[in-house]
């Protein structure tokens, strides 16, 4: 499969939640992880910012999407293929904000490799997808925690 448009792909789970309620916000700890997230991602050249309609996915997408004068698309984590299809249709690098369980399928749909399961307590895993030799994407893990001593 050919790699998509996109200069690069992000996609990150959301931020560390709240345990209570139906549809939970960020803790501290999870608001502080957006923010690194922007400061991470703030100069690779994002376009485009999707999330699941969640209090927590779009907590976890607005720093960024604030930093860079974007707007935060919506998108129904139940229909991955429609959001795999849009944002092959686009240019420059792209983030997608997800959930534990839908993120490994998604990167499977870009045509990358997502690795083990992404646990219920894991909220670090960063992947991005770009264009590897002849055009495949190439996964590389990073991780959405900030070096010991720095704040975005």
């Amino acid at each position: 499969m050919a790699f998509a448009e996109p200069s690069a792909i992000y996609l990150v789970r959301h931020g560390e939640k709240a345990s209570l309620g139906q549809d939970p916000a960020l803790t501290p700890q999870g608001q502080l992880r957006a923010q690194n997230i922007a400061a991470i991602l703030h100069r690779s050249g994002i376009q485009a910012i999707f999330s699941t309609p969640t209090t927590r996915t779009l907590q976890t997408a607005q720093p960024l999407a604030q930093r860079l004068g974007l707007k935060v698309e919506r998108y129904d984590p139940a229909k991955p293929q429609a959001l795999v299809d849009k944002v092959k249709a686009l240019h420059g690098a792209v983030l997608v904000v997800g959930h534990s369980n839908t993120l490994p399928e998604l990167v499977r749909l870009f045509g990358g490799e997502p690795g083990a399961d992404i646990a219920d307590d894991e909220y670090d895993r960063l992947y991005q997808l770009a264009p590897g030799p002849g055009g495949a994407p190439r996964t590389v893990l990073m991780s959405s925690l900030p070096a010991p001593g720095n704040t975005p």
